[in-house]
Protein backbone atom coordinates (compact mmCIF):
# COMPACT_ATOMS: atom_id res chain seq x y z
CA UNK A 1 0.00 0.00 0.00
CA UNK A 2 1.47 3.29 -1.14
CA UNK A 3 -0.43 5.60 0.89
CA UNK A 4 -3.14 6.10 3.66
CA UNK A 5 -6.61 7.67 2.19
CA UNK A 6 -6.96 10.85 4.91
CA UNK A 7 -8.97 14.54 4.84
CA UNK A 8 -11.07 13.07 2.58
CA UNK A 9 -15.11 14.47 3.89
CA UNK A 10 -17.25 11.89 4.84
CA UNK A 11 -20.37 10.18 2.63
CA UNK A 12 -23.18 12.61 3.47
CA UNK A 13 -25.86 10.58 4.19
CA UNK A 14 -27.92 9.84 7.35
CA UNK A 15 -28.95 13.33 7.85
CA UNK A 16 -32.17 14.77 7.93
CA UNK A 17 -32.61 16.34 4.36
CA UNK A 18 -35.61 18.12 6.00
CA UNK A 19 -33.45 20.00 9.12
CA UNK A 20 -33.38 23.09 6.85
CA UNK A 21 -34.01 26.73 8.50
CA UNK A 22 -35.45 28.35 5.50
CA UNK A 23 -37.70 25.61 4.52
CA UNK A 24 -39.02 24.83 7.95
CA UNK A 25 -39.80 28.50 8.66
CA UNK A 26 -41.32 29.50 5.65
CA UNK A 27 -43.73 26.15 5.41
CA UNK A 28 -44.46 27.24 9.05
CA UNK A 29 -45.15 31.01 8.26
CA UNK A 30 -47.48 29.83 5.09
CA UNK A 31 -49.52 27.74 7.19
CA UNK A 32 -48.43 24.06 7.34
CA UNK A 33 -46.41 24.13 10.14
CA UNK A 34 -48.80 20.73 10.83
CA UNK A 35 -46.93 19.05 7.92
CA UNK A 36 -43.48 19.19 9.92
CA UNK A 37 -43.35 15.70 10.97
CA UNK A 38 -44.01 14.21 7.77
CA UNK A 39 -41.03 16.16 6.39
CA UNK A 40 -38.51 15.48 8.75
CA UNK A 41 -39.83 11.46 8.22
CA UNK A 42 -39.31 12.39 4.65
CA UNK A 43 -36.46 14.00 4.93
CA UNK A 44 -34.76 11.23 6.81
CA UNK A 45 -35.13 8.91 3.90
CA UNK A 46 -34.10 11.34 2.17
CA UNK A 47 -30.74 11.19 3.74
CA UNK A 48 -30.29 7.16 3.42
CA UNK A 49 -27.88 6.06 1.24
CA UNK A 50 -31.02 3.43 -0.15
CA UNK A 51 -32.36 6.55 -1.68
CA UNK A 52 -29.20 8.17 -2.95
CA UNK A 53 -28.99 5.04 -4.90
CA UNK A 54 -32.08 4.78 -5.73
CA UNK A 55 -31.40 8.04 -7.64
CA UNK A 56 -27.85 7.04 -8.68
CA UNK A 57 -29.45 3.52 -10.46
CA UNK A 58 -32.21 5.52 -11.99
CA UNK A 59 -30.14 7.79 -14.08
CA UNK A 60 -27.71 5.17 -14.79
CA UNK A 61 -30.01 2.56 -16.20
CA UNK A 62 -31.88 4.92 -18.68
CA UNK A 63 -35.38 4.27 -19.90
CA UNK A 64 -35.78 1.79 -22.79
CA UNK A 65 -37.93 2.18 -25.36
CA UNK A 66 -39.86 -0.93 -26.51
CA UNK A 67 -42.01 -0.44 -29.82
CA UNK A 68 -42.43 -4.15 -30.64
CA UNK A 69 -43.12 -7.27 -28.94
CA UNK A 70 -41.30 -9.82 -30.79
CA UNK A 71 -44.28 -10.79 -32.95
CA UNK A 72 -44.41 -7.19 -34.29
CA UNK A 73 -47.16 -5.86 -32.36
CA UNK A 74 -46.76 -2.16 -31.21
CA UNK A 75 -46.02 -1.55 -27.34
CA UNK A 76 -45.22 1.85 -27.75
CA UNK A 77 -44.02 1.71 -23.85
CA UNK A 78 -41.07 2.68 -21.82
CA UNK A 79 -39.39 0.59 -19.39
CA UNK A 80 -37.78 1.86 -16.36
CA UNK A 81 -35.33 0.53 -13.84
CA UNK A 82 -36.95 -0.44 -10.16
CA UNK A 83 -35.28 2.86 -8.24
CA UNK A 84 -37.36 5.24 -11.10
CA UNK A 85 -40.41 3.24 -9.62
CA UNK A 86 -38.83 3.17 -5.43
CA UNK A 87 -38.22 7.08 -6.15
CA UNK A 88 -42.26 7.58 -7.57
CA UNK A 89 -43.43 5.36 -5.38
CA UNK A 90 -42.37 7.48 -2.20
CA UNK A 91 -43.27 10.32 -4.17
CA UNK A 92 -46.93 9.19 -4.93
CA UNK A 93 -47.35 8.05 -1.59
CA UNK A 94 -46.07 10.94 0.53
CA UNK A 95 -48.89 13.10 -1.47
CA UNK A 96 -46.37 15.17 -3.95
CA UNK A 97 -48.79 14.51 -6.71
CA UNK A 98 -51.98 15.43 -6.73
CA UNK A 99 -53.11 14.77 -3.55
CA UNK A 100 -53.22 18.41 -2.57
CA UNK A 101 -56.31 18.82 -4.52
CA UNK A 102 -58.42 16.39 -2.33
CA UNK A 103 -56.73 17.77 1.10
CA UNK A 104 -59.22 20.22 2.62
CA UNK A 105 -56.65 21.16 5.56
CA UNK A 106 -55.12 24.57 5.41
CA UNK A 107 -51.80 24.60 3.85
CA UNK A 108 -52.49 21.37 1.50
CA UNK A 109 -50.63 23.16 -1.47
CA UNK A 110 -47.91 24.43 1.02
CA UNK A 111 -46.96 20.95 2.75
CA UNK A 112 -47.40 19.43 -0.52
CA UNK A 113 -44.41 21.90 -2.14
CA UNK A 114 -42.04 21.58 1.12
CA UNK A 115 -42.44 17.85 0.34
CA UNK A 116 -41.81 18.60 -2.95
CA UNK A 117 -38.34 20.57 -2.05
CA UNK A 118 -36.90 17.54 0.42
CA UNK A 119 -37.66 14.89 -1.84
CA UNK A 120 -36.40 16.54 -5.06
CA UNK A 121 -33.10 17.32 -3.61
CA UNK A 122 -32.59 13.16 -3.80
CA UNK A 123 -33.49 12.92 -7.70
CA UNK A 124 -34.74 15.70 -9.75
CA UNK A 125 -36.09 13.52 -13.13
CA UNK A 126 -38.79 11.58 -11.89
CA UNK A 127 -40.05 14.77 -10.19
CA UNK A 128 -41.67 15.93 -13.55
CA UNK A 129 -44.68 13.19 -14.08
CA UNK A 130 -45.33 13.84 -10.39
CA UNK A 131 -45.14 17.41 -11.27
CA UNK A 132 -47.96 17.20 -14.27
CA UNK A 133 -50.15 14.96 -12.31
CA UNK A 134 -50.20 17.74 -9.57
CA UNK A 135 -50.78 20.26 -12.56
CA UNK A 136 -53.20 18.50 -14.36
CA UNK A 137 -56.00 18.58 -11.76
CA UNK A 138 -57.35 22.27 -12.31
CA UNK A 139 -56.67 22.34 -15.95
CA UNK A 140 -59.44 19.31 -15.93
CA UNK A 141 -61.75 20.40 -13.70
CA UNK A 142 -63.15 22.59 -16.89
CA UNK A 143 -64.47 19.52 -18.09
CA UNK A 144 -66.62 18.13 -15.07
CA UNK A 145 -67.37 15.18 -16.40
CA UNK A 146 -63.97 13.86 -17.13
CA UNK A 147 -62.68 15.65 -13.79
CA UNK A 148 -65.44 13.13 -11.83
CA UNK A 149 -64.04 10.24 -13.51
CA UNK A 150 -60.46 10.64 -13.31
CA UNK A 151 -59.36 13.22 -10.56
CA UNK A 152 -60.23 10.70 -7.51
CA UNK A 153 -57.53 9.11 -8.89
CA UNK A 154 -55.27 11.68 -10.21
CA UNK A 155 -55.24 12.99 -6.52
CA UNK A 156 -54.63 9.17 -5.35
CA UNK A 157 -51.65 8.16 -2.88
CA UNK A 158 -51.14 5.11 -4.78
CA UNK A 159 -48.45 4.77 -7.34
CA UNK A 160 -49.86 2.14 -9.52
CA UNK A 161 -47.65 1.66 -12.40
CA UNK A 162 -48.37 -0.06 -16.27
CA UNK A 163 -50.45 0.87 -18.89
CA UNK A 164 -54.11 -0.05 -18.61
CA UNK A 165 -57.98 0.93 -18.26
CA UNK A 166 -57.57 4.07 -16.31
CA UNK A 167 -60.42 3.02 -14.25
CA UNK A 168 -59.46 0.16 -13.21
CA UNK A 169 -56.38 1.78 -11.09
CA UNK A 170 -56.12 2.49 -7.99
CA UNK A 171 -53.93 5.57 -8.79
CA UNK A 172 -52.87 7.65 -12.05
CA UNK A 173 -50.17 9.94 -13.67
CA UNK A 174 -50.75 12.47 -16.08
CA UNK A 175 -48.43 14.22 -18.61
CA UNK A 176 -48.75 16.86 -21.28
CA UNK A 177 -48.57 17.32 -25.07
CA UNK A 178 -48.23 21.28 -26.37
CA UNK A 179 -45.30 21.77 -28.69
CA UNK A 180 -44.40 20.42 -31.88
CA UNK A 181 -41.23 20.71 -33.77
CA UNK A 182 -42.03 23.46 -36.30
CA UNK A 183 -43.20 26.11 -33.37
CA UNK A 184 -42.02 24.80 -29.97
CA UNK A 185 -43.24 27.44 -27.04
CA UNK A 186 -45.31 28.81 -30.59
CA UNK A 187 -47.76 26.44 -29.84
CA UNK A 188 -50.63 28.42 -31.97
CA UNK A 189 -48.26 27.49 -34.92
CA UNK A 190 -48.79 23.64 -34.43
CA UNK A 191 -50.32 21.44 -36.58
CA UNK A 192 -51.84 18.73 -34.93
CA UNK A 193 -56.00 18.63 -36.13
CA UNK A 194 -58.86 17.26 -34.16
CA UNK A 195 -61.90 16.04 -35.59
CA UNK A 196 -65.28 16.07 -33.74
CA UNK A 197 -66.90 12.38 -34.84
CA UNK A 198 -71.03 11.56 -33.45
CA UNK A 199 -70.36 10.08 -29.87
CA UNK A 200 -68.78 12.92 -28.70
CA UNK A 201 -65.31 12.39 -28.85
CA UNK A 202 -62.44 14.08 -31.15
CA UNK A 203 -59.82 12.31 -33.46
CA UNK A 204 -56.41 13.41 -33.48
CA UNK A 205 -53.79 13.41 -35.83
CA UNK A 206 -49.99 14.53 -35.52
CA UNK A 207 -47.02 14.83 -33.81
CA UNK A 208 -45.78 16.17 -30.32
CA UNK A 209 -42.18 17.11 -29.87
CA UNK A 210 -41.02 16.95 -26.55
CA UNK A 211 -43.75 14.51 -24.53
CA UNK A 212 -42.30 13.89 -21.21
CA UNK A 213 -43.08 10.99 -19.53
CA UNK A 214 -44.62 8.80 -21.77
CA UNK A 215 -45.95 6.04 -19.34
CA UNK A 216 -48.85 8.66 -17.83
CA UNK A 217 -51.95 7.50 -18.08
CA UNK A 218 -53.55 10.41 -19.31
CA UNK A 219 -52.58 13.53 -21.41
CA UNK A 220 -53.50 17.18 -22.00
CA UNK A 221 -52.87 18.08 -26.00
CA UNK A 222 -53.14 20.79 -27.69
CA UNK A 223 -54.94 19.98 -31.56
CA UNK A 224 -55.95 22.16 -34.12
CA UNK A 225 -60.31 21.79 -34.39
CA UNK A 226 -62.07 23.61 -36.68
CA UNK A 227 -62.98 26.08 -33.59
CA UNK A 228 -59.31 27.25 -33.53
CA UNK A 229 -56.92 25.55 -30.97
CA UNK A 230 -58.37 23.91 -28.12
CA UNK A 231 -57.38 21.38 -25.08
CA UNK A 232 -58.08 17.55 -25.61
CA UNK A 233 -57.10 14.75 -22.75
CA UNK A 234 -55.67 11.47 -24.77
CA UNK A 235 -55.85 8.39 -22.27
CA UNK A 236 -53.24 5.52 -23.41
CA UNK A 237 -56.00 3.64 -22.71
CA UNK A 238 -59.36 3.71 -23.88
CA UNK A 239 -62.09 3.12 -21.42
CA UNK A 240 -62.53 -0.47 -23.30
CA UNK A 241 -59.25 -1.44 -21.98
CA UNK A 242 -58.07 -1.33 -25.76
CA UNK A 243 -54.33 0.76 -26.52
CA UNK A 244 -55.26 4.46 -27.93
CA UNK A 245 -52.56 5.37 -30.75
CA UNK A 246 -49.48 6.79 -28.79
CA UNK A 247 -46.80 5.71 -31.54
CA UNK A 248 -43.84 6.35 -29.61
CA UNK A 249 -41.16 7.25 -31.97
CA UNK A 250 -38.18 8.30 -30.19
CA UNK A 251 -36.95 8.86 -26.94
CA UNK A 252 -34.72 12.36 -26.25
CA UNK A 253 -30.73 11.82 -25.92
CA UNK A 254 -31.20 14.68 -23.09
CA UNK A 255 -28.37 16.79 -21.61
CA UNK A 256 -29.60 15.64 -18.26
CA UNK A 257 -33.08 15.03 -16.60
CA UNK A 258 -31.95 11.22 -17.98
CA UNK A 259 -33.67 8.89 -15.78
CA UNK A 260 -37.03 10.70 -16.84
CA UNK A 261 -37.71 9.41 -20.32
CA UNK A 262 -39.15 12.04 -22.72
CA UNK A 263 -40.86 11.18 -26.15
CA UNK A 264 -41.98 12.07 -29.67
CA UNK A 265 -45.36 10.60 -29.84
CA UNK A 266 -47.51 10.51 -32.91
CA UNK A 267 -51.33 10.62 -33.31
CA UNK A 268 -53.13 9.11 -36.25
CA UNK A 269 -56.52 8.25 -35.30
CA UNK A 270 -56.22 8.86 -31.35
CA UNK A 271 -59.15 9.37 -29.48
CA UNK A 272 -59.33 12.31 -27.16
CA UNK A 273 -61.80 14.41 -25.34
CA UNK A 274 -62.35 18.10 -25.09
CA UNK A 275 -61.22 20.02 -22.39
CA UNK A 276 -62.52 23.48 -21.97
CA UNK A 277 -63.97 25.44 -24.60
CA UNK A 278 -63.41 24.50 -28.13
CA UNK A 279 -60.81 27.43 -30.11
CA UNK A 280 -59.51 28.47 -26.28
CA UNK A 281 -56.86 25.68 -25.69
CA UNK A 282 -54.54 27.83 -24.97
CA UNK A 283 -56.72 29.66 -22.02
CA UNK A 284 -57.58 26.20 -21.03
CA UNK A 285 -53.93 24.38 -20.69
CA UNK A 286 -52.58 27.41 -19.17
CA UNK A 287 -53.69 26.20 -15.44
CA UNK A 288 -51.37 23.63 -16.14
CA UNK A 289 -48.61 25.43 -17.44
CA UNK A 290 -48.97 28.13 -14.42
CA UNK A 291 -49.05 25.14 -12.04
CA UNK A 292 -46.11 22.93 -13.58
CA UNK A 293 -44.18 26.42 -13.45
CA UNK A 294 -44.58 27.07 -9.60
CA UNK A 295 -43.08 23.33 -9.59
CA UNK A 296 -39.73 24.71 -11.85
CA UNK A 297 -39.27 26.96 -9.03
CA UNK A 298 -39.56 25.26 -6.51
CA UNK A 299 -37.82 22.51 -8.47
CA UNK A 300 -34.69 24.87 -9.10
CA UNK A 301 -34.59 26.14 -5.08
CA UNK A 302 -34.67 22.86 -4.44
CA UNK A 303 -31.48 21.83 -6.76
CA UNK A 304 -29.30 24.80 -5.13
CA UNK A 305 -29.91 23.50 -1.45
CA UNK A 306 -28.66 20.17 -2.37
CA UNK A 307 -25.69 21.68 -4.14
CA UNK A 308 -25.31 24.17 -1.24
CA UNK A 309 -25.19 21.16 1.51
CA UNK A 310 -22.94 19.24 -0.57
CA UNK A 311 -20.41 22.10 -0.35
CA UNK A 312 -21.29 23.08 2.86
CA UNK A 313 -20.42 19.57 3.78
CA UNK A 314 -17.53 18.98 1.83
CA UNK A 315 -15.86 22.51 3.44
CA UNK A 316 -16.68 21.41 6.89
CA UNK A 317 -14.54 18.03 6.43
CA UNK A 318 -11.80 19.51 4.25
CA UNK A 319 -8.33 21.10 5.34
CA UNK A 320 -6.45 22.81 2.95
CA UNK A 321 -3.27 25.20 3.56
CA UNK A 322 -3.26 24.92 7.11
CA UNK A 323 -6.46 25.14 8.55
CA UNK A 324 -10.56 23.51 7.64
CA UNK A 325 -11.51 24.49 4.15
CA UNK A 326 -15.08 26.12 5.90
CA UNK A 327 -12.34 28.77 8.33
CA UNK A 328 -10.87 30.20 4.99
CA UNK A 329 -12.43 33.58 4.46
CA UNK A 330 -12.53 33.97 0.57
CA UNK A 331 -14.78 29.92 0.93
CA UNK A 332 -16.75 31.17 3.73
CA UNK A 333 -17.57 34.44 1.20
CA UNK A 334 -18.36 31.73 -1.45
CA UNK A 335 -20.62 29.53 0.67
CA UNK A 336 -22.57 32.46 2.11
CA UNK A 337 -22.91 33.66 -1.17
CA UNK A 338 -24.44 30.52 -2.30
CA UNK A 339 -26.45 30.40 0.90
CA UNK A 340 -28.04 33.93 0.43
CA UNK A 341 -29.39 32.69 -2.94
CA UNK A 342 -30.51 29.34 -2.05
CA UNK A 343 -32.26 30.86 0.63
CA UNK A 344 -34.35 33.83 -1.32
CA UNK A 345 -35.30 30.94 -3.78
CA UNK A 346 -36.55 28.94 -1.09
CA UNK A 347 -38.18 31.79 0.64
CA UNK A 348 -40.16 32.78 -2.81
CA UNK A 349 -40.93 29.55 -3.91
CA UNK A 350 -42.90 28.80 -0.75
CA UNK A 351 -44.22 32.01 -0.74
CA UNK A 352 -45.97 31.07 -3.86
CA UNK A 353 -46.86 27.48 -2.80
CA UNK A 354 -49.10 29.94 -0.25
CA UNK A 355 -50.63 31.61 -2.41
CA UNK A 356 -52.04 28.65 -4.25
CA UNK A 357 -53.91 27.36 -1.00
CA UNK A 358 -55.01 31.06 -0.62
CA UNK A 359 -56.24 31.59 -4.36
CA UNK A 360 -54.47 34.94 -4.24
CA UNK A 361 -54.84 34.48 -8.34
CA UNK A 362 -53.57 38.30 -9.25
CA UNK A 363 -50.54 37.81 -6.89
CA UNK A 364 -49.46 34.33 -8.69
CA UNK A 365 -50.52 35.68 -12.56
CA UNK A 366 -47.14 38.01 -12.32
CA UNK A 367 -45.04 36.13 -9.08
CA UNK A 368 -44.58 32.84 -10.58
CA UNK A 369 -43.22 33.73 -14.02
CA UNK A 370 -41.29 36.38 -13.09
CA UNK A 371 -39.63 33.99 -10.23
CA UNK A 372 -39.42 30.62 -12.53
CA UNK A 373 -37.45 33.74 -14.79
CA UNK A 374 -34.88 34.31 -12.31
CA UNK A 375 -34.77 31.52 -9.83
CA UNK A 376 -34.58 28.78 -13.17
CA UNK A 377 -31.71 30.71 -14.10
CA UNK A 378 -29.63 30.87 -11.14
CA UNK A 379 -29.53 27.41 -10.35
CA UNK A 380 -26.58 26.42 -13.13
CA UNK A 381 -24.80 29.00 -11.86
CA UNK A 382 -25.15 27.97 -7.89
CA UNK A 383 -24.75 24.28 -9.04
CA UNK A 384 -21.68 25.29 -11.15
CA UNK A 385 -19.98 27.17 -8.30
CA UNK A 386 -20.86 24.50 -5.40
CA UNK A 387 -19.23 21.96 -7.65
CA UNK A 388 -16.09 24.28 -7.84
CA UNK A 389 -15.87 24.42 -4.23
CA UNK A 390 -15.23 20.45 -4.26
CA UNK A 391 -12.46 21.32 -6.37
CA UNK A 392 -11.88 17.91 -8.85
CA UNK A 393 -14.08 15.75 -6.34
CA UNK A 394 -17.02 17.33 -7.57
CA UNK A 395 -16.32 16.91 -11.07
CA UNK A 396 -16.23 13.17 -11.43
CA UNK A 397 -19.50 11.67 -11.09
CA UNK A 398 -19.30 9.56 -7.97
CA UNK A 399 -20.18 12.89 -6.13
CA UNK A 400 -23.41 13.19 -7.71
CA UNK A 401 -22.28 17.33 -8.26
CA UNK A 402 -22.25 16.36 -12.48
CA UNK A 403 -25.96 15.33 -12.24
CA UNK A 404 -26.74 18.16 -10.47
CA UNK A 405 -25.20 20.13 -12.96
CA UNK A 406 -26.35 18.43 -16.01
CA UNK A 407 -30.15 19.01 -14.34
CA UNK A 408 -29.75 22.84 -13.48
CA UNK A 409 -30.86 24.12 -17.05
CA UNK A 410 -33.42 21.98 -17.16
CA UNK A 411 -36.27 24.05 -15.53
CA UNK A 412 -35.24 27.18 -17.03
CA UNK A 413 -36.31 25.77 -20.51
CA UNK A 414 -39.40 23.48 -19.42
CA UNK A 415 -42.69 25.54 -19.48
CA UNK A 416 -41.48 28.60 -21.37
CA UNK A 417 -37.55 29.79 -21.45
CA UNK A 418 -36.56 33.22 -20.08
CA UNK A 419 -37.97 35.12 -22.90
CA UNK A 420 -41.16 33.54 -22.87
CA UNK A 421 -41.51 34.44 -18.92
CA UNK A 422 -40.84 37.68 -19.23
CA UNK A 423 -42.81 38.83 -22.11
CA UNK A 424 -45.71 36.67 -20.02
CA UNK A 425 -45.32 39.26 -17.27
CA UNK A 426 -45.21 42.26 -19.68
CA UNK A 427 -48.21 41.11 -21.10
CA UNK A 428 -50.03 39.93 -17.80
CA UNK A 429 -49.33 43.80 -16.41
CA UNK A 430 -50.89 45.24 -20.10
CA UNK A 431 -54.51 42.84 -19.81
CA UNK A 432 -54.31 43.14 -16.03
CA UNK A 433 -53.00 46.17 -14.36
CA UNK A 434 -54.50 44.79 -11.01
CA UNK A 435 -51.75 42.11 -11.08
CA UNK A 436 -49.31 44.82 -10.79
CA UNK A 437 -51.10 46.42 -8.02
CA UNK A 438 -51.46 43.16 -5.89
CA UNK A 439 -47.63 42.33 -7.01
CA UNK A 440 -46.57 45.73 -5.55
CA UNK A 441 -48.50 44.96 -2.37
CA UNK A 442 -47.28 42.08 -1.19
CA UNK A 443 -43.52 43.66 -1.63
CA UNK A 444 -44.91 47.35 -0.01
CA UNK A 445 -45.14 44.63 3.20
CA UNK A 446 -41.62 45.35 4.22
CA UNK A 447 -41.90 49.16 2.97
CA UNK A 448 -39.48 51.39 5.57
CA UNK A 449 -37.49 48.30 6.61
CA UNK A 450 -34.33 48.65 4.39
CA UNK A 451 -33.18 51.36 2.52
CA UNK A 452 -31.71 49.58 -0.51
CA UNK A 453 -34.87 47.68 -0.58
CA UNK A 454 -37.28 50.97 -0.61
CA UNK A 455 -34.60 52.19 -3.56
CA UNK A 456 -35.12 49.34 -5.96
CA UNK A 457 -38.95 49.63 -5.31
CA UNK A 458 -38.63 52.81 -6.20
CA UNK A 459 -36.28 51.92 -9.46
CA UNK A 460 -38.83 49.08 -10.13
CA UNK A 461 -41.88 51.76 -10.44
CA UNK A 462 -40.14 53.75 -12.32
CA UNK A 463 -38.98 50.65 -14.81
CA UNK A 464 -42.32 49.79 -15.02
CA UNK A 465 -43.73 53.24 -14.97
CA UNK A 466 -41.52 53.67 -19.06
CA UNK A 467 -43.03 52.09 -21.87
CA UNK A 468 -40.08 53.05 -23.96
CA UNK A 469 -38.26 49.92 -25.46
CA UNK A 470 -40.49 47.99 -22.80
CA UNK A 471 -39.86 44.26 -24.52
CA UNK A 472 -35.68 45.10 -25.27
CA UNK A 473 -36.13 45.91 -21.13
CA UNK A 474 -38.08 43.06 -20.54
CA UNK A 475 -35.91 41.12 -19.03
CA UNK A 476 -34.27 43.34 -16.47
CA UNK A 477 -37.17 44.60 -15.68
CA UNK A 478 -38.37 40.96 -14.56
CA UNK A 479 -35.70 39.66 -13.08
CA UNK A 480 -35.75 43.22 -10.65
CA UNK A 481 -39.02 42.55 -10.05
CA UNK A 482 -38.12 38.80 -9.02
CA UNK A 483 -35.38 40.88 -6.46
CA UNK A 484 -37.32 42.73 -5.08
CA UNK A 485 -39.51 40.32 -4.21
CA UNK A 486 -37.29 37.77 -2.63
CA UNK A 487 -35.64 40.88 -0.64
CA UNK A 488 -39.15 41.93 0.91
CA UNK A 489 -39.85 38.59 1.76
CA UNK A 490 -36.05 38.33 3.44
CA UNK A 491 -36.49 41.30 5.20
CA UNK A 492 -39.59 40.44 6.84
CA UNK A 493 -38.53 36.72 7.77
CA UNK A 494 -35.32 35.90 7.48
CA UNK A 495 -32.25 36.54 10.12
CA UNK A 496 -31.46 40.03 9.59
CA UNK A 497 -27.70 38.69 8.69
CA UNK A 498 -29.34 37.20 5.40
CA UNK A 499 -31.38 39.60 5.10
CA UNK A 500 -29.05 42.40 5.44
CA UNK A 501 -25.91 40.63 3.26
CA UNK A 502 -28.98 39.68 0.49
CA UNK A 503 -29.87 43.69 0.39
CA UNK A 504 -26.77 45.03 0.13
CA UNK A 505 -25.51 42.54 -2.52
CA UNK A 506 -28.33 41.86 -4.71
CA UNK A 507 -30.22 45.52 -4.38
CA UNK A 508 -27.55 47.79 -3.18
CA UNK A 509 -24.81 46.77 -5.70
CA UNK A 510 -22.10 46.10 -3.11
CA UNK A 511 -21.20 42.46 -4.82
CA UNK A 512 -19.30 41.24 -8.09
CA UNK A 513 -20.35 39.32 -11.22
CA UNK A 514 -19.24 35.72 -9.47
CA UNK A 515 -20.23 34.52 -6.27
CA UNK A 516 -17.93 35.06 -3.47
CA UNK A 517 -18.08 38.99 -3.51
CA UNK A 518 -19.89 39.60 -0.77
CA UNK A 519 -18.93 42.75 0.87
CA UNK A 520 -16.89 42.73 3.93
CA UNK A 521 -18.46 42.52 7.10
CA UNK A 522 -21.13 40.72 6.42
CA UNK A 523 -21.50 37.84 9.39
CA UNK A 524 -21.19 34.47 7.09
CA UNK A 525 -20.81 32.62 10.48
CA UNK A 526 -24.62 33.70 10.96
CA UNK A 527 -25.54 32.72 7.55
CA UNK A 528 -23.42 29.40 7.21
CA UNK A 529 -24.56 28.08 10.42
CA UNK A 530 -28.48 27.82 8.54
CA UNK A 531 -27.04 26.73 5.50
CA UNK A 532 -25.05 23.32 7.20
CA UNK A 533 -26.82 19.70 7.08
CA UNK A 534 -27.48 18.60 10.05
Amino acid sequence: MTHEVFNQPPPLTGHDVAEDAALLAAADREGAGWAAGDLHRLGKLAGTEQAQRWAEEANRFEPRLLTHDRYGHRLDEVDFHPSWHHLMDVAVTEGLAGAAWADERSGAHVARAAGFFVWSQVEAGHACPISMTYAVVPALRQNPGLAAVYEPLLTSRVYDPGLRTPTGKRGLLAGMGMTEKQGGSDVRANTTTATPGPDGTWTLRGHKWFTSAPMCDLFLVLAQAPGGLSCFLVPRVLPDGTRNVFRIQRLKDKLGNRSNASSEPEFDGTTAWLVGAEGQGVRTIIEMVATTRLDCVIGSASGMRAALVQAVHHARHRSAFGGPLIAKPAMRNVLADLAIESEAATALAMRLAGAVDRGEDLFRRLAIPAAKFWVCKRQPAVVGEALECLGGNGYVEDSGLPRLYRDAPLNSIWEGSGNVQALDVLRALNRSPDSGEAFLAEVDVASGADRRLDAAVADLRDQLADHTDLEVRARRVVERMALVLQGSLLVRHAPAAVADAFCASRLGGDWGHTFGTLPAGVDTEAILSRAAPA
